[in-house]
């Protein structure tokens, strides 16, 4: 997997607005854009090629085609893809960046738009719509963003954000805002960790070589970690590792004890006790249960 290790600050000003009330991009991977970064808008998010690693606020997850996020002001994030060395993906994601001023000025004048807030409000833990028909209908829409300007944009968008408000298949991400994470200040660090951090968890990685790696003291950075974070150094890796177990768990037959090596774990034991405290369940149980909702969406489409 290509190193996306970056010095660039978390903070990102955005200063492309020129008057509107949002902002259409559209990018591939790698890209400068892709790193560990927050910034004052909004962000809704398509993602429409590869596969990887999504972290938003606390939360560590999986992304594929046609998945579909939305975060809050100043909640961290980055999508990672993970790709061969040297392979670039041209059109990864498709993204609409918003202010809170749009809607706090417009619901004074069109009421209607009260039925964004309480979406906009669970966006401060990041959201991950699930929906195959509404993530479809989404994606033309945002398409529809993507070839009109003006009053046009603004209504395409609009319409946009009803139907995902109107959507109960959905999943809150992180366990903290972002006022209980990370400050701009230790960012480009927290990066540092987080990727050398998805480099190595698949083999034993103590603390002491991270921090290490960052040139810190293994208290100093078990502290550091679990403020930027918002989560201890082994409940970070445990919660990465679990994320490619359900990955494995869903995308191949392999017997749980292999799927249990190649995510990390050196113990079943522990491999069964950790998922079952994040996952509520035996990983034999979010096999099958993976299964029966694989059909239910392809019999939705």
């Amino acid at each position: 997997m290509k190193n996306i290790r970056t010095t660039d600050p978390s903070y990102e000003l955005m200063d492309d607005h020129n008057g509107n009330s949002l902002i259409y991009r559209e990018h591939g991977f790698p890209c400068p854009l892709v790193r560990w970064h927050n910034h004052k808008e909004y962000e809704l998010h398509l993602i429409v090629a590869s596969s990887g690693k999504v972290f938003i606020g606390d939360y560590v997850g999986n992304f594929g085609p046609d998945s579909l996020f939305l975060t809050g002001p100043h909640l961290p994030h980055n999508w990672i893809s993970q790709v061969d060395d040297g392979e670039v993906v041209h059109k990864r994601d498709m993204l609409v960046n918003f202010t809170d001023e749009l809607f706090e000025a417009g619901n004074s004048v069109f009421s209607e738009l009260r039925l964004l807030a309480p979406m906009l409000e669970r966006s401060r833990y990041g959201i991950e719509f699930r929906c195959p028909r509404t993530i479809r209908l989404a994606r033309e829409l945002m398409q529809q963003v993507a070839d009109s300007q003006g009053v046009t944009r603004l209504g395409y968008f609009l319409i946009m954000l009803e139907l995902l408000a109107r959507c109960d298949d959905y999943q809150l991400l992180s366990g903290a805002t972002s006022a209980q994470l990370g400050d701009e200040h230790h960012a480009d660090r927290t990066n540092l960790a987080v990727n050398y951090i998805f480099e190595h968890y698949m083999r034993e990685l103590p603390l002491e070589e991270v921090a290490a790696h960052l040139g810190m003291k293994p208290t100093y950075f078990s502290r550091f970690f679990k403020r930027a974070t918002g989560r201890c150094f082994v409940e970070f890796v445990n919660s990465l590792r679990i994320s490619k177990s359900c990955e494995l768990l869903v995308e191949s037959d392999k017997p749980v004890t292999d799927v249990c090596f190649e995510s990390g774990f050196n113990n079943l034991s522990n491999f069964n006790r950790r998922f079952q405290q994040l996952k509520g369940m035996t990983p034999s149980r979010y096999r099958r249960l993976a299964m029966v909702r694989t059909t239910e969406r392809a019999l939705a489409t």
